[in-house]
Formats: structure tokens, C-alpha cells, sequence
């Protein structure tokens, strides 16, 4: 009966591939758009929580249906994308980084260097000088 359930959830993914590529878009169109908004300094970084909701979905059916399309999860899509936003503002401005930091959404910028050393192999200082 569990195989029978599987095979059913995984199944959807398959059939239903036009509206999966669909809410893929919107799924990127709402990370863009946080991204712009003042939201990552008054709300932080998002969540795969926040970004289901404001899809209507569970975040869990959010991650299956990424990882089944994408092969990562909506956790990874976020971290990729705070990443993208990251460089652009390291590279792009003279803002210290903390102050990058505060405009991404995190809570503590000393967590933001780390991150971004974890990520790309260098600091956020180092990656400026190499731009």
C-alpha cells in the first residue's frame, strides 16, 4: 500500500508538468521581488515556509516538487538566490558589508561573511577586490 501511495505521489509531478514549470516561475518572480522590496531588512531572509504560503502550498510539496524539476530543494533555490543577491551587492556597491548584510535580511551581519566564505571560497572583502 506505501509503494501504491508513492508511486501515486510521484506521479503527479510527472502529469502535471505545464503547471509545475508554471509555479517554478512564480516561485522565482517571488524571490526577485522580495529581493527589491524592503522586506529582507524588516522580515529577514525568506523562508521555504513563507515562500509556500505565499504560493498556496505546503512546504514540503514546494521542496518535492523543486527537487523532482530542479533535482535541489526550495531551501537551495533560496540560499542560491541570497547568494546571487549577495555578490551583486559586494561587487556592485561600496556598502560595508554589514550593511549588505542588514539589506539581505540577516539578523546578525558577523553570520554573513562566514556564510559567504562557506559559499564561494573567499570573503566578502576578498570577492570585491577580485571584481
Amino acid at each position: 500500500m506505501l509503494d501504491y501511495c508513492e508511486r501515486f505521489y510521484d506521479r503527479q509531478f510527472i502529469t502535471r508538468e505545464n503547471l509545475n514549470s508554471d509555479i517554478l516561475a512564480r516561485f522565482e518572480t517571488l524571490l526577485d521581488a522580495y529581493f527589491r522590496s524592503c522586506k529582507p531588512a524588516t522580515e529577514g531572509l525568506p523562508t521555504v515556509q513563507y515562500c509556500a504560503d505565499k504560493l498556496c502550498l505546503s512546504p514540503n510539496y514546494l521542496s518535492d516538487l523543486l527537487k523532482k524539476e530542479t533535482g535541489e530543494s526550495a531551501l537551495k533555490h533560496i540560499q542560491q538566490k541570497i547568494l546571487e543577491m549577495a555578490k551583486e551587492r559586494v561587487s556592485g556597491t561600496r556598502k560595508s558589508v554589514s550593511e549588505i548584510a542588514y539589506e539581505l535580511g540577516f539578523q546578525y551581519p558577523q553570520h554573513f561573511s562566514p556564510w559567504f566564505k562557506k559559499q564561494t571560497g573567499t570573503t566578502p572583502n576578498e570577492y570585491r577586490r577580485a571584481s
